[in-house]
């Protein structure tokens, strides 16, 4: 923010003026004197006291005023709450308000639009990088139990195709959730191929139990051994299919129930 300049019969009377107009507290500006100004002689030749003020820069304060521009060129009106912790590194911000579907927008483009360029604005200035998460209606972890689901049907379908399955470009959050959740698959693991914003996971069979087959162990795998604990009857007919058929849905569906709940309200 750029220096304003404020005049008073004195200098306090022009800060005064200062933290008026600029609708904060004398701990959150900085200021210069430009001129100390004169009471003159009888009141005659009197000159007024000049000050040049703006506000400190704050991190928290520059993303409020950038989301409520957004928010308002969207007609919405929207509570913010924002938590955020110099230790971590992190401002998490939550939104609140009607329609919030449309925050969310499809697969969550448009929640993780906003939170990319909110994370510009947060870092625009820090010394240290700030990881800045925006959440709504509680999105954020519906989405991780989804994708988790997923990750495990897919496994599972690797494990009895013994073929690799590749998902549907994710972007580097949604990536590490599914990475997180087969890491400790003893018989699965996951890379990531392609260049943003079409990188993809691929899911696959880990080279020792690839050997199996070409030792003419298939046997042991769909009936016994390393199998075990992944039998058919352990999961509905047809599940993987269902979900990779239901996933990319599954986000429209959330999109409309949260404007349902909200045209409810």
């Amino acid at each position: 923010m750029e220096f304003l300049e404020f005049t008073g019969k004195t200098v306090d009377d022009a800060l005064t003026e200062a933290l008026v107009k600029l609708g904060t507290t004398s701990d959150k500006i900085e200021y210069e004197v430009v001129d100390k100004g004169s009471a003159g002689f009888l009141g005659f030749n009197s000159k007024p006291a000049r000050i040049r003020a703006r506000k400190k820069y704050s991190m928290e304060e520059n993303v409020r005023e950038f989301l409520q521009g957004v928010f308002h060129c969207m007609n919405m009106q929207v509570e913010i709450e924002m938590a955020y912790s110099e230790e971590e590194g992190s401002l998490n911000i939550e939104l609140k308000g009607d329609d919030m579907g449309v925050l969310i927008g499809k697969r969550g483009q448009t929640l993780d639009s906003l939170q990319y360029l909110t994370s510009l604005v947060a870092n625009k200035k820090s010394e240290n990088y700030v990881r800045v998460k925006i959440d709504t209606e509680d999105y954020r972890q519906r989405r991780r139990s989804t994708l988790e689901n997923l990750a495990k049907n897919i496994a599972f379908k690797v494990k009895k195709t013994r073929k690799p399955v590749v998902l549907e470009p994710m972007n580097p959050y949604e990536r590490r959730i599914i990475h997180s959740a087969l890491q400790n698959d003893k018989y699965v693991c996951t890379h990531s191929e392609g260049e943003e914003p079409y990188r993809k996971v691929i899911v696959s069979l880990k080279n020792e139990y690839k050997e199996e087959k070409r030792g003419g162990r298939r046997g042991n795998y769909s009936r016994g051994g390393y199998s075990r604990g992944y039998s058919a009857r352990g999961y509905k007919k047809d599940s993987y299919r269902e979900e990779k058929k239901d996933f990319y849905e599954r986000e429209e569906d959330t999109v409309r129930e949260s404007q349902t709940t909200s045209e409810s309200e």
